[in-house]
């Protein structure tokens, strides 16, 4: 098991960071990069619990369905998404939410296991395990730039 865990500190209420981090319309427009759009389960505003959504995104020159479902969620402080169908072996993503001085720490621990054996464990020291770090920083830059912006403008 693999894992990236970053953490982002918002100039935003709580609910605010929780209310844009599982937004569909928001995920999208945080990963314009990859082409990210949601075809099937929730496809726009808010996903919520025992949900589902399939993506279809574009990495590494090839597109590729990707479906969640949030397994876990306690508003507004947590919610998991776990991979029901994909290209890993497994991938559970936590998003964590604690209250800090009228703003928000924001943690993602994104869990993943590849397959391919040898070949897929190569890849993921050189390549995969930079590429997802990065996807995740500039979503989470995108969460805490629509926040704080919302935060602003009231």
């Amino acid at each position: 098991m693999i894992t990236i865990t970053l953490k982002t500190h918002i100039k935003a209420p709580i609910q605010t960071v929780f209310d844009i981090s599982r937004d569909i319309t928001e995920h999208e427009a945080s990963s314009k990069n990859t082409r990210e759009k949601a075809i099937a389960g929730v496809t726009s505003g808010k996903i919520n619990l025992g949900e589902t959504v399939t993506w279809r995104a574009k990495h590494f020159g090839v597109y590729i369905k990707h479906t969640s479902l949030i397994s876990e969620m306690e508003s507004p402080t947590f919610f998991v998404d776990e991979m029901v169908e994909g290209v890993f072996k497994s991938l559970r993503h936590e998003h964590i939410f604690k209250e800090v001085d009228n703003a928000t720490d924001m943690t993602d621990i994104f869990n993943y296991e590849v397959p391919y054996g040898i070949f897929g464990r190569v890849f993921n020291y050189f390549i995969l395990k930079s590429y997802l770090t990065k996807f995740l920083h500039e979503r989470n830059q995108h969460i805490k730039q629509r926040a704080e912006i919302s935060n602003l403008t009231g």
